[in-house]
């Protein structure tokens, strides 16, 4: 509007700002025009020009061949494909270090920043707990880190993993000479059970414990939404609340840890049948791993039924969760007396700091006998919100700063669908999903303890602050036998890393070498 009160008409036909030139293309044109009339592919040019120095990556090249009016060049027999080879790219297989070079360049050395947390919570121990299967060629642990690496760095989907797959850090940190290709990956997926998962969250969560990543006793709960885009797919429908409606879907369900935050528990190996007794199965879970049930669960009122409610409390849980309103029950928030109604200081900023509260029982269909309820208005919503609890001790303040804290979980599921693409589902088979929900609780454990060396200023960073900050830092490696020393690239955020002064640490995945850290 400014320029067309100016008289600058033609703003419409200007060109998106941004760069116009692609310095990297245009110096390898010629070189990749060669190699195409040689008839390389598009993945041998690619490592052509990482060897002569010129590198680039495939999006790059494919757009420079287009651009010059090559044909797609189809797969072709090995004897047939033109050098240099496919055989040139590093194969995945456990890092022999004697063959690792005395330096070398990666775009990744901040992933390794990832390994003294890993090491902390004995990750190996928790991988032969769960009793992860190796093959011939790659262990349990180096498969396990093959598919965190791809969390930590923010890759989308694992068939994106050549994107790092060739990179030094990325292969190291699984201790490995390269990461497996992205079929292997796949195909290593399904071949974990449900009960591995599920010995894998129990060692886990027995690690967070001890490290003090999880205070335990006290929990929140939700179910999230996975949704397919593909067509035909034998899943069940569910609820997706970004779509508003029912489609197919994977349904996953979490639980956090409400003293820290930090997720503890997920599972994606839900029916529609089974789903309200989710809850039940994490009790289960935490009896098993502590020896007694949760204190207290809160939870949305689309978690469960009012039949599982009255069993937790015969298992002595208690609980805070939200009741539906229906016509009978408006009908009974209108007829209440309006002296009845007592206004509670909540401790919170902002509006809505004063609610009205009237603190009754009441019966509802599935439970037995009665039950407390909290009918609260002045939250900011047109109608009040109504808490049905089993707690007969606390206060009604106390009560309602409970169930506004389980909001919490919406925000560590949005980091983990931000930070580690939780709802980037490329597979209609929900053992894969499974597995990937897993993963990401592992990941945000290990952020959580980053972000507790990282100190001060760090203690609430999300986790794709600490991927932009530190994770996707370079650097070089130096091989010095017994200790690899990893030299990172100055940057902003360098001070605060000095500032952690992260010890030397024993991996044992690398045979005990030393893991070092030196900052530009």
């Amino acid at each position: 509007m400014r320029d067309f009160r100016a008289g600058d008409r033609d703003f419409f036909l200007e060109r998106r700002p941004g760069p116009k030139v692609a310095p990297g293309k245009q110096a390898a044109r010629a070189r990749i025009v060669e190699l195409r009339r040689a008839g390389h592919s598009i993945d041998e040019i690619a490592v052509a020009l990482r060897d002569e120095g010129t590198p680039l990556n495939r999006t790059g090249i494919s757009e420079v061949v287009a651009e010059e009016g090559f044909e797609r060049l189809w797969r072709r027999p090995e004897p047939a494909r033109g050098a240099p080879r496919r055989e040139r790219l590093t194969r995945a297989k456990v890092l022999d270090f004697a063959e690792l070079p005395d330096r070398c360049e990666t775009k990744l050395a901040g992933l390794l920043l990832a390994v003294p947390d890993l090491v902390a919570l004995d990750v190996a121990a928790i991988v032969a707990a769960a009793g992860y299967p190796g093959t011939r060629v790659i262990p349990a642990v180096s498969s396990v880190l093959s598919l965190l690496a791809l969390k930590l760095v923010g890759v989308r989907r694992v068939s994106h993993v050549e994107d790092l797959a060739a990179d030094p850090a990325a292969g190291l940190f699984a201790g490995l000479a390269a990461l497996p290709e992205a079929t292997a990956l796949t195909t290593y997926s399904y071949r974990l059970s449900h009960e591995r998962q599920r010995r894998f969250l129990a060692a886990l969560d027995a690690s967070m414990l001890a490290g003090g990543l999880a205070h335990g006793g006290d929990f929140d709960l939700d179910f999230h939404t996975v949704m397919h885009w593909g067509e035909d797919v034998a899943l069940e429908r569910h609820y997706v609340a970004k779509r508003s409606q029912r489609t197919r879907s994977v349904l996953t369900f979490f639980a956090q840890d409400a003293g820290t935050h930090n997720l503890v528990y997920a599972n994606a190996d839900i029916s529609k049948a089974d789903q309200a007794r989710e809850v039940l199965t994490f009790c289960d879970h935490w009896r098993d791993l502590s020896g007694a049930d949760p204190q207290t669960l809160v939870l949305d009122q689309r978690v469960t039924t009012h039949d599982v409610l009255a069993q937790l409390d015969h298992r002595g849980v208690r609980f805070i969760t939200l009741r539906m309103r229906t016509v009978a029950l408006l009908r009974h928030i209108d007829a209440i007396d309006p002296t009845a109604w007592r206004t509670v200081s909540l401790d919170r900023d902002g509006n809505y700091r004063k609610p009205h509260v009237v603190d009754e029982h009441a019966t509802i269909t599935g439970y037995p006998g009665t039950i407390r309820q909290l009918v609260v208005r002045g939250l900011g919503r047109d109608t009040p919100t109504v808490i049905i609890t089993n707690d007969t001790h606390s206060t009604a303040r106390q009560i309602i700063e409970r169930y506004a804290r389980r909001m919490t979980i919406e925000q560590r599921l949005a980091e983990a669908i931000r930070a580690f693409h939780l709802d980037a589902l490329a597979s209609a088979v929900p053992l894969n999903v499974d597995l990937d929900v897993v993963l990401s609780v592992l990941a945000g454990a290990v952020c959580a303890s980053l972000r507790r060396r990282l100190g001060t200023g760090y203690t609430t960073a999300t986790p794709d602050t600490l991927q932009r900050r530190f994770l996707h830092t370079g650097g070089t490696i130096h091989n010095h036998g017994d200790t690899i020393t990893v030299r990172l690239d100055r940057r902003t955020y360098s001070p605060v890393l000095r500032a952690a002064n992260t010890p030397d640490t024993p991996v044992p995945w690398w045979g005990g070498r030393t893991l070092h850290f030196d900052y530009a």
